[in-house]
């Protein structure tokens, strides 16, 4: 019995000396360059590798930046956007997971291949395929002129930008909410129905409250991405009215001789996305008490 926790132990040590490496020690890298110095000839980051000695004015001013200055605007699109995006994945997402668990029938697998099919090819490929698509002699272009509609996708149109995201994130969406709504036990909406509930009103006070954990998670598993993403942007629309976060790390980074900036909003962006982390932890563990009474 003893030999067991340590067992265990050894079983964890891969898998955490990989998030050390990977995670842990880069984040701190990018903390050292964020409350570094900047060389005053050659404008490279000097990273600070002792806290104590670590600078936060440079901190003070991207924060005030965010609030109400330059960047205020590409943070609030870049929640806008991801927003948007999210309750399309939604609109789109949660049918097919339901229909999934509920109607699929002998047809699951086939089905299931085919949501996972487009992850064999890779995302750039796909943003590219759309790129043709979209442009002013795609196909897609060409077919929307037949109803009178001539829009110039790729100049700089934010419903290209949330439409690229929902296409690159929903399949995230799906499977988690398959893998929720299949594990549900579909009895409980039967005796829903043989007290006197309909349809509508066993799915809102059944199946939507039982299914909220996978709702949260699916929810964070493609806001996670969409906030840090800047690839979509670039592909679909390359104009500055649609840049999110994203793009102006990539840009502070590799771009420009503040690359202090850069790292200011991966540790801001990184905080933000704990929170939303930290809801999703919290909302499960009040589910699991509550199954567990």
């Amino acid at each position: 019995m003893r030999r067991a926790p340590r067992l265990w132990t050894l079983f964890a040590l891969p898998g955490t000396t990989w998030l050390i490496a990977l995670f842990a020690i880069p984040f701190y890298a990018v903390a050292c360059v964020a409350f570094g110095t900047i060389d005053p000839i050659f404008r490279d980051a000097v990273p600070q590798w002792n806290p104590m000695s670590w600078d936060f004015t440079q901190a003070s001013q991207t924060l005030a930046s965010l609030t109400s200055g330059p960047l205020r605007g590409v943070a609030i699109r870049t929640v806008v956007y991801v927003f948007c995006a999210m309750v399309i994945s939604f609109t789109i997402g949660f049918p097919i997971a339901y229909f999934l668990a509920r109607h699929s029938g002998k047809r699951k697998l086939l089905f299931l291949a085919l949501i996972i099919v487009p992850f064999w090819v890779n995302y750039l490929m796909r943003m590219l395929a759309w790129v043709n698509l979209l442009s002013s002699d795609g196909l897609f272009t060409r077919f929307m002129r037949l109803f009178g509609v001539n829009y110039n996708w790729l100049d700089g149109s934010p419903i290209t930008v949330v439409l690229g995201l929902v296409y690159g994130y929903v399949p995230f969406l799906i499977l988690p909410l398959y893998a929720t709504l299949e594990r549900l036990d579909w009895r409980l909406i039967d005796a829903a129905r043989d007290l006197g509930a309909n349809s509508r009103q066993a799915f809102r006070l059944v199946t939507m409250p039982m299914s909220k954990a996978g709702l949260v998670a699916a929810g964070i598993l493609i806001a996670l991405p969409m906030f840090g993403d800047y690839y979509t942007n670039d592909l679909l629309s390359r104009s500055p009215s649609t840049e999110m976060l994203g793009n102006q790390i990539d840009f502070f980074l590799n771009a420009s001789s503040q690359p202090q900036n850069g790292a200011l909003l991966v540790i801001v962006l990184s905080i933000f996305l704990l929170v939303l982390m930290s809801f999703y932890l919290r909302s499960t563990r009040q589910q699991a008490r509550q199954t567990t009474r």
